[in-house]
């Protein structure tokens, strides 16, 4: 969840000083120790139960499905066929937010390679017109969307939860669609959009309206659905277009589960996770997702990742990020995130074994098949961020059908996407114990040395030039702070958080080269501060106003104040790089390659290349060995070699393109189009600017 004290603190950092500042966040469970990988026998397959159409894991402990009138019997849909939807597999489209539904990110051309990206250039751009500053009556807003090329268009959705269609060579608008929905921050501080999802029948009727359609989700859970080719709502598709999710919100209903993401799209299906507020209250709506009728909006079946008997006192352990797909297989990746509120689990210290996950799903039914714990007790906001990438590794002269599992805690699980056995070792090491009353930390957690961790696990140390500038107080503060390294529990003191809830990674996630086997992510390195406040002095400081930086966790003993560990200028007070990006080669876990990615920029000025910057999207890969990626602090896109990391192209733009670029290849012509909208997180500028590149005629 993005924090405006975060932001804020960011902000000041790089007003003040020409050093660089760094820190942010993003949407943000457990037990105690052990092995929490469940297999379907154990932690997650149904039982029907006859008339009530709902199935309960045998242990009571994990997810339970309940299923809708589309489903012909409890826990099945009408539909049954598997395998990969024909118009998704094209090698020209952008079908989906990940590119494909396995979220490789990867694309087949090879038009542009690392010998002639030099010569890119901008060949249309185009403004949305939805963005806002936070300067009037509209909250600010971020753009992270992902644009779809598929149907001959380009398809975007903007943060004022609009549709746009565009001529994919010439940047010309189609249409629009205005959803008209609440401009109001209901969930979230700011106005968010990562784009739209694209559907179609597999053999489309000349002519027929809604054979293609185009979805957008609200901030307040609303989700429209319009014809690809008009831009007029589908009459079909719920009510007259639009299916109301927070329908299904019954359950501690304190506000709408905001639509943000884009559905999964896969046999006829949409999959809808939903983004709340889990900073909030102990109790919140549980984490669920809804299977819905692509054509009719109808709900066929609704996974939750909770047990009924807890959701009184907490809730979330939703899926907020993207979601992906093995078609053949017909399963569903779950990342989920952690239960609230997030930093205190007294409330919740029964096992809670979906939270905090990567859980698969049967995609008929909504059932378990398999789930692996990445946090034990999360206290730290270590949601799963992202969609695991699937990918078919060659290992020891076989072949695995793996996945890969990124982390805010900045570590890369690699599994058999069909059994979730690592693949890698996992094990489980000793932690701190927490020191504050009626909170019971895990006494163990999983940890991986291969491949190696995103981002070095101890704390780097800190800044010489920050704590000089700070006559020492960066050195001071960091003494009065509780550290035990990684996984040291909140206290009331004041812990030091390496990595925090900004990760690590984020929910970008990575991307590979299916056929080499390398795989690509960028992670930010962010130092922030944790503390619990004891409930009868928060509510001193909430009367004397001084709550800057505190969340409540309301019904829960302590709330929380969470800031970035900043000197009074505003600088880092621990040292560089704040953030990098890693190649691996998936076949033996090595890293081939860590730069320092992206650079601080102010007032023109550039902070060292050596010191990176804190991104927030995520990279592409195209067949031709390039990287294409934004996300970076300084506004730029840039185009990397896979090979060695070097920056071989880049270009400024009008804000950082907090997004995944889109590459498509059309009338025999690849491009790659940046949605550029800004951050406040990452710098106090925001736009709706869309530029599309490619090489001269």
């Amino acid at each position: 969840m993005t924090h405006r004290n975060i932001a804020l603190a960011l902000t000041t950092a790089l007003t003040l000083s020409l050093a660089g500042g760094v820190a942010m966040a993003q949407d943000g469970t457990g037990n105690s120790g052990g092995n929490q990988n469940r297999p379907a026998a154990e932690a997650g397959t149904g039982q029907d139960t006859g008339a009530s159409g709902t199935t309960t894991s045998p242990a009571g402990q994990g997810a339970t499905v309940e299923t809708g009138p589309a489903g012909t019997q409890p826990g099945k849909n009408s539909s049954v066929r598997k395998g990969p939807d024909p118009w998704m597999e094209t090698t020209d489209t952008w079908a989906t937010f990940n590119g494909d539904l396995r979220a490789q990110k990867y694309s087949p051309a090879e038009q542009i390679t690392p010998e002639n990206v030099g010569n890119l250039e901008r060949v249309w751009e185009y403004h949305t017109g939805d963005f806002s500053d936070g300067s009037g009556d509209r909250p600010t807003s971020v753009w992270s969307a992902t644009p779809l090329f598929v149907n001959d268009t380009l398809y975007l959705g903007t943060p004022f939860y609009r549709i746009i269609a565009l001529t994919p060579d010439t940047g010309e608008e189609k249409w629009s669609y205005d959803t008209k929905s609440r401009l109001e921050a209901l969930t979230q501080p700011a106005l968010k959009n990562r784009g739209v999802a694209y559907w179609q029948e597999d053999e489309p009727a000349e002519g027929e309206a809604c054979q293609k359609i185009v979805y957008i989700g609200t901030m307040d859970a609303k989700l429209h659905g319009v014809d690809a080719d008009s831009g007029e709502p589908c009459e079909g598709f719920g009510e007259n277009g639009v299916v109301d999710v927070n329908q299904w919100n019954t359950v501690n209903a304190k506000w709408p589960l905001s639509l943000l993401q884009p559905p999964t799209v896969y046999n006829d299906t949409l999959f809808v996770g939903w983004a709340g507020k889990d900073w909030t209250d102990s109790a919140a709506p549980p984490g669920t997702v809804f299977a819905l009728d692509a054509k009719t909006g109808e709900l066929k079946w609704m996974f939750h990742a909770l047990p009924n008997d807890v959701i009184e006192r907490t809730g979330t352990a939703n899926v907020w990020a993207s979601m992906s797909i093995d078609p053949e297989e017909g399963l569903l990746y779950l990342p989920i995130s952690s239960p609230s509120p997030n930093y205190y689990g007294g409330n919740r210290t029964e096992e809670l074994p979906l939270a905090t996950s990567v859980t698969a799903v049967d995609t008929e039914t909504g059932e378990v098949v398999w789930s692996r714990q990445l946090i034990h007790h999360d206290i730290w906001d270590y949601d799963t961020v992202a969609p695991p990438t699937l990918v078919d590794i060659q290992k020891d002269g076989e072949t695995i059908p793996a996945l890969v599992q990124n982390s805010k805690q900045g570590f890369l699980y690699v599994l058999n996407r069909k059994t979730g056995e690592p693949i890698y070792p996992i094990e489980e090491r000793e932690v701190p114990a927490s020191d504050v009353e009626g909170e019971q930390a895990s006494p163990t957690q999983p940890w991986v040395e291969t491949p190696a961790p995103l981002i070095d696990h101890e704390f780097p140390g800190i800044s010489i030039l920050a704590d000089a500038v700070a006559f020492g107080g960066c050195t001071e503060q960091f003494e009065k702070l509780r550290y035990d390294g990684m996984f040291t529990p909140p206290s009331t003191q004041g812990t030091l958080a390496f990595p925090p809830t900004t990760g690590g990674g984020q929910w970008g996630g990575g991307a590979v080269d299916p056929d080499k086997g390398i795989y690509v992510i960028n992670s930010n390195h962010v130092a922030q501060i944790y503390q619990l406040i004891p409930r009868a002095e928060y509510e001193q400081q909430s009367q004397d106003g001084e709550t800057s930086g505190d969340y409540a966790q309301g019904d829960v003993p302590y709330a929380f104040h969470l800031e970035t560990f900043l000197n009074w200028a505003g600088m880092p007070c621990w040292k560089p790089p704040y953030g990098t990006i890693a190649a691996y080669d998936l076949s033996t876990g090595e890293r081939l390659w860590n730069l320092p990615f992206g650079q601080v920029q102010k007032h023109g000025f550039y902070m060292p290349k050596s010191w990176g910057s804190v991104t927030i999207g995520g990279p592409v890969i195209t067949k031709s060995g390039l990287i294409f990626i934004g996300a970076s602090m300084d506004s730029r896109v840039r185009a990397l070699d896979v090979e060695t990391g070097e920056v071989l192209w880049r270009d400024i733009v009008d804000a950082p393109a907090v997004s995944l670029p889109a590459v498509y290849t059309y009338k025999g012509k690849q491009y790659v189009t940046f949605a550029v909208g800004g951050n406040t997180i990452l710098l106090p500028k925001v736009s709706d600017q869309v530029v599309t590149y490619a090489l001269p005629d």
